[in-house]
């Protein structure tokens, strides 16, 4: 064999002679056949190392899912390294969800660590759900996830309902007013437990919508009471009222409970809204009469002046007496003592106005 790769290496010239032909030659064939041979095993000390490190890179979480019934394979851990998939973190998250009970495909889990997800929470919410008897999917968990919600929160929140202040508090109101029938105002504060509901969570409305929906709720059962003594007696009946309305429809939540936290009279606003509305009606009949006044007084002018005008045309119609006298004179159709007569009875006229005018004031003197 020595000969065979010293005889492969040699000259050219030199390859069909033996070593015992070519002893000059020896020396130098013996020396690239030693340099191949370190870069061979160079080579396969490299090829090695790599095979060992991948190995005992992988060898520790193959172990552990085979023990664990995981069943990820080596070649598996390799491509997830290549996709650059945090393949521990996989591993380990699979290994759990298996011995929790769970059922789950490894591509599923790096499917959703490629898509943006947080396996490790959601596989803590998947966990939780079983551990609580609850139904819920790797699938359906992922999608929740996904869609922004918190899965955990909501998982934990299925199993322990939390409790919401209605109004919330954080928004600058403490109470919810309303009016009863009667016109008194009442300040209610309820506390609402509810419960996520995680069928409904993808696309249900959040808990804004329980609080504006349980407010509306109780306003509307304040407003419906003819009394507010017959509420603050029994508050309860806005908690039946308001809990039977199906408010959690549409909903990532079901309403458990509502309970009224304060229930407190407030201002008679029926007696508040009368006055003003008798102030207001004031102010409109005062309008109409301060109207109608002004009309008379229109009125008033127009009729002076239209006696001012009559008064004008009776001077006008005086003023053609004399012209129409003196026509008659001149044309004969009225005589002297015709005049004298008519000037007589002007001035009989006159003198029985100028009794009767004396008269007059006499019996209004002496009647005072």
């Amino acid at each position: 064999m020595i000969w065979a790769f010293t005889a492969l290496f040699a000259q050219p010239g030199e390859r069909g002679k033996t070593p015992a032909t070519a002893p000059a030659a020896s020396s130098g064939g013996d020396d690239n056949f030693n340099l191949v041979l370190i870069i061979a095993a160079g080579v396969a000390a490299l090829v090695f190392l790599i095979v060992l490190f991948i190995f005992f890179s992988f060898v520790r979480l193959w172990i552990q899912s085979l023990l664990t019934g995981a069943n990820i394979s080596i070649w598996s851990m390799f491509g997830m390294k290549l996709r650059n998939v945090p393949y521990g973190m996989i591993v380990n998250q699979k290994i759990a969800l298996v011995q929790a009970g769970v059922a789950v495909n490894t591509e599923d889990l790096e499917a959703h660590f490629l898509a943006g997800g947080r396996v490790p929470q959601t596989a803590k919410a998947v966990i939780a759900a079983h551990k609580a008897g609850l139904d819920l999917p790797w699938r359906t968990a992922a999608a929740i996830d996904l869609a922004g919600r918190d899965v955990l929160d909501a998982v934990r929140t299925s199993v322990n309902p939390k409790v919401i202040d209605c109004p919330d508090p954080g928004k600058g109101k403490q109470y919810l007013d309303a009016v009863c029938k009667n016109g008194i105002q009442l300040l209610a504060k309820a506390r609402v437990t509810v419960r996520t509901k995680l069928e409904r969570l993808v696309g249900g409305a959040t808990e804004e919508t329980i609080i504006a929906r349980v407010g509306e709720g109780i306003v509307k059962a304040i407003g419906s009471a003819h009394d507010h003594r017959e509420v603050l007696a029994n508050p309860g009946l806005i908690s039946q009222t308001v809990l039977h309305s199906g408010l959690d429809a549409q909903t990532a939540f079901e309403i458990v409970s509502i309970d009224i936290a304060n229930l407190e009279p407030g201002e008679n606003v029926g007696a508040k809204l009368a006055a003003d509305q008798a102030a207001s009606d004031l102010r409109v009949a005062q309008a109409e009469a301060e109207k109608r006044r002004a009309a008379a007084v229109a009125l008033e002018q127009e009729m002076q002046a239209a006696i001012q005008e009559n008064r004008a045309k009776v001077v006008l119609a005086e003023a053609e007496v004399p012209l129409a006298i003196a026509s008659a004179f001149k044309d004969g159709r009225l005589g002297v003592m015709e005049y004298y007569n008519m000037k007589n009875l002007q001035a009989d006229t006159s003198m029985r106005q100028s009794i009767a005018g004396q008269s007059s004031g006499s019996a209004d003197t002496a009647g005072r």
